[in-house]
Formats: C-alpha cells, sequence, structure tokens
C-alpha cells in the first residue's frame, strides 16, 4: 500500500502530525495513564482528528497555502471551493439514478475480473476481523455466506450508480484491532448512521473537506494492523522448513513486484503491458496482475498445492492440522455464538 504513505507526503506538514499522535494516543498514553487506558484505546481516533482537523484549517485561514501549487492546495486546504456551499441538504438516491442500465460482454468480464480481485483482498479481510474479534476460524460456509452478501452489496452498487464496487472494508478491520470492539451490535449502529448521513448532503461535506492526508495517517496504521494478522497466521506453519520458507519468499516476492511493473508501465505508457485490439481482455489482465494480494496468493495457493502435497510431514509444515475442526459450522460449539445471523436470520441462509 505505498500509495498511503505517498498521501500523508502530498501534505507531510499535515499528515505527519496526525500519524504521531494516532500512535501516541494508540500506543503509549494507554500504558503511561492507566486510568483512562479504555478511553485512549477506543476513542483515539476521535481524538486525533477533530485536533489535526483543526490544526489544518489555522494553517489555511492563515494564509500557509494561498501561494503554493493546485495540488498542495487541493491536498492540504479544508476550504475547497464550493464544497460545502454546492452540496444539497437532503439528497435520497434512487435506482437507476443516472439513466438506464446498458449491457457490454467486454466490460462485464472486466468487472468480473475486478470483482474477483475485490473477492481476494476481502477473503484476507474476513478471515483478519474473525481473528481481531477474537472468533474461532472461519468455517468454509460462513465465508462464502459473506462473499454472496459481498456480491448482493456489488449488485446495488450498480443500480444505484455507485462510482466504485463494495469490497470489505480493510480500514475498519484495523479499527477493531485497534479499538478492541468487536462487538455487532456497535457495527449495526454504526451502519445506522452511516445510511442517515449519507441522505443528508451538508453534513457528508463537512467531513469531505478533512484533508486527505489525515485519512492516509489512519491508514497507515490500519493497513499494518491488517498485514500483521496475515503474519501471524504463520506461526502454525513450520517456518525450519525450506519448502515453507520458498513458498512464502517467493510469492510476497512476485506478490510486490509484478503489480509494481503493472503500475508503472501503465503510468508511462498510459496502458498496460497487456495492450491487444480486444480492451475487455487487456482490462482483465491488467486488472488482476495489477493487485498484490492477489499476484502474491495465486503463486503461494498453486505453489502450496503442487509442491510434494502428498508427503505426510508437508501436511504438518503446511499447518493443516491445526484447522481440521473448524472445516465444518457444526464440529465448533462456538461457532454458533460469533456466526449465527441476527434477527433469526440462520432459517433462511443456514450454515453448514
Amino acid at each position: 500500500m505505498s500509495w498511503v504513505f505517498h498521501r500523508v507526503a502530498k501534505c507531510v506538514e499535515i499528515g505527519l502530525p496526525e500519524l504521531i499522535l494516532l500512535v501516541i494516543f494508540a500506543m503509549y498514553l494507554p500504558h503511561t495513564i492507566h486510568m483512562m487506558k479504555s478511553i485512549f484505546d477506543r476513542f483515539a481516533v476521535l481524538f486525533t482528528i477533530p485536533i489535526v482537523w483543526l490544526y489544518a484549517y489555522l494553517l489555511t485561514v492563515g494564509g500557509a497555502y494561498r501561494n503554493v501549487s493546485p495540488k498542495t492546495q487541493f491536498h492540504c486546504r479544508t476550504d475547497r471551493s464550493g464544497l460545502i456551499g454546492g452540496a444539497p441538504w437532503i439528497r435520497v438516491p434512487y435506482p437507476f439514478q443516472w439513466g438506464a442500465p446498458t449491457f457490454d460482454a467486454g466490460e462485464a468480464f472486466a468487472m468480473m475480473a475486478a470483482s474477483f480481485v475485490a473477492l481476494v483482498e476481502s477473503t484476507g479481510s474476513f478471515i483478519a476481523v474473525s481473528r481481531f474479534a477474537s472468533a474461532t476460524p472461519l468455517p468454509p460456509s460462513v465465508l462464502s455466506r459473506g462473499v454472496g452478501w459481498q456480491g448482493v452489496g456489488i449488485l446495488l452498487d450498480g443500480l444505484f450508480g455507485t462510482g466504485n464496487g463494495s469490497s470489505v472494508s480493510i480500514e475498519n478491520a484495523g479499527l477493531l484491532a485497534l479499538t478492541r470492539v468487536g462487538s455487532r451490535r456497535v457495527v449495526q449502529i454504526s451502519a445506522g448512521f452511516m445510511i442517515f448521513f449519507s441522505i443528508l448532503g451538508k453534513f457528508g461535506a463537512v467531513f469531505a473537506s478533512i484533508p486527505a492526508p489525515i485519512f492516509a495517517a489512519l491508514y497507515c496504521v490500519f493497513f499494518a494492523y491488517v498485514g500483521s494478522a496475515g503474519l501471524g497466521f504463520l506461526q502454525f506453519c513450520n517456518l525450519n522448513s525450506f519448502r515453507t520458507k520458498f513458498i512464502l519468499g517467493f510469492s510476497v516476492f512476485m506478490g510486490f513486484s509484478v503489480p509494481q511493473y503493472f503500475n508503472e508501465y501503465t503510468s508511462v505508457a498510459g496502458f498496460g503491458p497487456v495492450h491487444t485490439r480486444a480492451r475487455w481482455f487487456n482490462d482483465m489482465v491488467n486488472v488482476l496482475f495489477s493487485s498484490k494480494a492477489f499476484v502474491g496468493g495465486i503463486v503461494a495457493y498453486v505453489l502450496d498445492n503442487t509442491l510434494h502435497r502428498h508427503d505426510g510431514a508437508v501436511r504438518k509444515d503446511r499447518g493443516y492440522h491445526w484447522w481440521d475442526k473448524f472445516r465444518s459450522y457444526r464440529t465448533d460449539t462456538r461457532s454458533e455464538e460469533f456466526y449465527s445471523l441476527p434477527f433469526n436470520l440462520n432459517k433462511f441462509f443456514p450454515s453448514v
């Protein structure tokens, strides 16, 4: 996620203070002021954003960005022209608001590839969330259920004409680790607030005035937590095995290098390395291989399932024996506690 720190560096005088303050509030103060430990843990984000936001506002009204480049003004200023004044007070979204849908086979295949990339990245977030919430490992049926609901979300995105699709929020997974609040009720109430305030255009415009480097600084911490969750699962593998070392090292290296090549090639040439007459095919391949999670995951998956797979000792090296009891929803009595749906929806969407 090199773009995250790149966004912080776009306005380092705002992004860096936010990053430092967040680390101090979340990591240092809870161990210094024991009486308010839970408050600093849970509200570090709510404390630091208004402080740095006010600091950015003072820089803006003080004229710090008056005679600078337009790019610096865009990333640093809190009073982007017409943002709040041009937003309506109330705006209710409705299906097909941008016109009737059209269908193109090539674009459909390209979007399938993009959705598959989102699926791979979301799967990692599903697993990280279960880890941070101290739940049992995800049974395959629960993971499939989550993917299905993600597909429903993408369908609704298309109906309402959003600018992007739905994927599991890596930021929220990192926020869960930072706050240590894994209550489902908290998420339900938050979703209700988001739906309500999304109708109030002025409210959204005020939050849109927060400089992007502030959010980028938050992502530096959130993505670190999610990345550490993935590394944490390596404890179940035999890291002394040269087979494990090769798969791990090769997949991580390819996961960083191949997408970097695709992204740099596209930024220079204006099109991806795969450049044929079929634009839909170009989009499919370039999107897939521009994703670090997809490339690293697919390389690791192929190697892990083909390299000496049937050797008895290899099964323990892979750590598979740790997950046998979680392969079914019914084999662990705690699955009902962690993964049952609210409002008795398990009758309609059962898990096996």
